[in-house]
C-alpha cells in the first residue's frame, strides 16, 4: 500500500511504501495549518505502525525548512516511531541535511537524544 502526496510550495513530499516498509518527507515544510496537514499522515503512520511486528522500517526525511508548528508535529510522528521501535521493530531514521547548515544537523541530534529507541543516522548533503 502506498500512501503519497507530491510535494507544494508549503508542504513536502509524503511517500510512504508501506508494503516496503519505506517511509519518506522531502521539501518544505510550513503548511498554514500544520495539524490539518499533518493529521492524516500521523494517523496512516499509526495504523501502519499497530499492524507490524519485529519489522525494520526505514524512514528518510529529507526536510531543507519546517517551521515550529511541523516541528511539533514531528515530534509526535518519532514519537510513534520511537514507541513502535520500543515495541520491538527496528525503525532506522535517516536525517538529511545540507553539509553546511549546523542548524538542521543540530535539529537532528535533538530527535537522537529524544528518541533513542531509533536508529538514526545523520546524513549530510551537497
Amino acid at each position: 500500500m502506498i500512501y503519497y502526496f507530491a510535494r507544494t510550495s508549503t508542504t513536502p513530499e509524503v511517500n510512504f511504501n508501506f508494503s516496503s516498509n519505506s517511509l519518506s518527507l522531502s521539501g518544505e515544510a510550513y503548511p498554514e495549518n500544520a495539524a490539518e496537514f499533518f493529521n492524516p499522515i500521523l494517523e496512516k503512520i499509526q495504523t501502519y505502525l499497530s499492524s507490524i511486528e519485529d519489522e525494520t522500517v526505514t524512514f528518510n526525511v529529507d526536510l531543507t525548512y519546517f517551521n515550529s508548528a511541523a516541528t511539533k508535529m514531528l515530534y509526535r510522528l518519532f514519537g510513534l516511531l520511537n514507541d513502535a521501535a520500543a515495541a520491538g521493530n527496528q525503525i532506522i531514521l535517516n536525517w538529511y541535511h545540507d553539509e553546511e547548515d549546523v542548524t538542521s544537523l543540530e535539529f537532528g541530534e535533538d530527535i537522537k537524544e529524544e528518541f533513542c529507541e531509533l536508529s538514526f543516522n545523520a546524513i549530510a548533503t551537497n
